[in-house]
């Protein structure tokens, strides 16, 4: 069965949520199988050694799971308006990928999680995009055919999903949010099935 990689690093746990809900839309189309996927944290003086299986969530990524999916969803929280350390640290070592053209053609999407309404949402979700398109693949978004776009009053952008954490990152995602979280796994999910040989 073909598989949409949904790849994410969740600090306080927003994005895994939408994650998940991106999970459940790619588990609507017919063929698709979502595979849920994290990043270990790095520290800032050196990498910190992980253990092979978190204690909870979803296991590590490896290039594999990258090399072999039918589709990407890419999620990472707002940095400064840019994915996290983490996220980027993955994508870097991806270049053996780049090199084999191992992703070119595969769609893909970003989403991220933030703690303020205007905290850099939709650059953090160019920031990811620019990698993907150097791997070429085809990049998704969410059309305004979405109407939740439409009414949302949280997150939400045809950039790609997104979710207002609120200032102490706690708050659950909202019915706009997951609805469009869910939409973008379909999304992802139909678009890699008419792609495949």
């Amino acid at each position: 069965m073909s598989y949409i990689l949904i790849l994410y690093y969740s600090r306080y746990g927003g994005t895994a949520q939408m994650a998940r809900q991106i999970a459940r839309g790619v588990e609507e189309i017919e063929g698709m199988e979502a595979r849920l996927r994290t990043v270990p944290e790095v520290s800032a003086v050196c990498e910190r050694t992980a253990p092979a299986i978190p204690d909870e969530g979803a296991p590590y990524a490896t290039l594999d799971d990258l090399r072999h999916c039918a589709g990407l969803a890419l999620g990472s929280p707002t940095r400064f308006g840019n994915m996290a350390a983490p996220l980027k640290h993955f994508i870097d070592s991806s270049s053996r990928l780049w090199l084999n053209g191992a992703l070119t053609g595969k769609p893909a999407g970003v989403f991220t999680s933030t703690s303020s309404l205007h905290g850099g949402q939709e650059t953090t979700l160019t920031s990811m995009m620019l990698p993907l398109l150097h791997h070429g693949m085809l990049i998704t978004g969410l059309p305004y055919s979405e109407t939740g776009l439409l009414h949302t009053r949280s997150g939400g952008t045809p950039y790609g999903p997104s979710h207002l954490a609120g200032t102490d990152s706690d708050l659950p995602l909202s019915d706009e949010e997951r609805t469009l979280a869910k939409a973008l796994g379909r999304r992802l999910g139909e678009v890699a099935r008419r792609l495949a040989p």
